[in-house]
C-alpha cells in the first residue's frame, strides 16, 4: 500500500507533470513478469522514470535492482528504498563472482517480478552510454526464458545529473526497444544488448 501511494502521489506527478516524458515503443513494455528492463543510467531519476512507465496495477511487481552499499547505508534510506521504491539490494562489485549474489534476483523472477537493471553499474555522463557489465548475462544463464527489454532515456541526465541535487525541469524522451532473448551464450547476448542500446541511443539523436 505504501509503495502504491508513493507511486501515485509522488512518482507520477514528478515524472509526468513536472518533467514530462514522451515514450516511443511503449508497446514493447512487459504487461506481466517475469521480465527485465535494462536502461542507461545518468541520473537519480532513472528509477522513478522507469517506474512511471508502468500502470498502477503492475507497480507492486516492479523491483529496481540497486547497490546495497549505497541504499542500505543508513536506516532511513534502507526503509525508503525497500518499502517505497521496492528495490532488491545486491552487492554490485560481487555480482559477477558469486551465484549466491544473484539468488534474490532469481527468486524474484521465479515469482514473476519485473526487474529494473542498469548494466553500466553506476551513473555516467548525461545522455551517454557507458560500458555494459555482463552480470545480466550471468542472471539469464540461470533464468533463460526471461525477456530483456532495453530502454534509453534522453534528458534525465540534464534534469538531475550525477553530483547535483537541484532538479531542473527538462523534457524527457524514453525509447523502448523490442525484447531480447537468451540464446545460450553470454558473449552473444552481451553483443545483442550492446547493439540494441546503441541503436536506441542513435534514434534519440535523429
Amino acid at each position: 500500500m505504501l509503495q502504491r501511494l508513493f507511486y501515485l502521489l509522488i512518482v507520477k506527478p514528478l515524472v509526468l507533470v513536472l518533467l514530462g516524458i514522451a515514450v516511443r515503443g511503449r508497446e514493447h513494455l512487459p504487461t506481466s513478469g517475469p521480465a527485465i528492463i535494462v536502461a542507461n543510467h545518468n541520473s537519480h531519476l532513472d528509477t522513478l522514470a522507469l517506474m512511471s512507465l508502468f500502470p498502477q496495477s503492475l507497480i507492486s511487481c516492479v523491483h529496481p535492482v540497486a547497490a546495497s552499499d549505497y541504499f542500505l547505508k543508513n536506516k532511513f534510506l534502507a526503509w525508503f528504498s525497500q518499502q517505497l521504491i521496492g528495490i532488491i539490494p545486491i552487492e554490485r562489485h560481487s555480482v559477477e563472482k558469486s551465484g549466491s549474489v544473484l539468488a534474490p534476483l532469481v527468486q524474484a523472477l521465479n515469482d514473476n517480478a519485473i526487474l529494473i537493471l542498469f548494466p553500466e553499474g553506476t551513473r555516467g555522463e548525461p545522455e551517454s552510454l557507458g560500458k555494459l557489465k555482463n552480470g545480466i548475462a550471468h542472471l539469464l544463464s540461470v533464468c533463460p526464458d526471461t525477456p530483456v527489454i532495453p530502454v534509453f532515456f534522453h534528458g534525465l541526465g540534464k534534469c538531475l545529473p550525477k553530483g547535483e541535487f537541484l532538479l531542473v525541469p527538462f523534457f524527457v524522451d524514453a525509447f523502448v526497444g523490442e525484447a531480447l532473448h537468451w540464446e545460450g551464450s553470454r558473449g552473444v547476448f552481451m553483443k545483442k544488448m550492446n547493439d540494441a542500446m546503441s541503436h536506441l541511443q542513435h534514434k534519440c539523436r535523429l
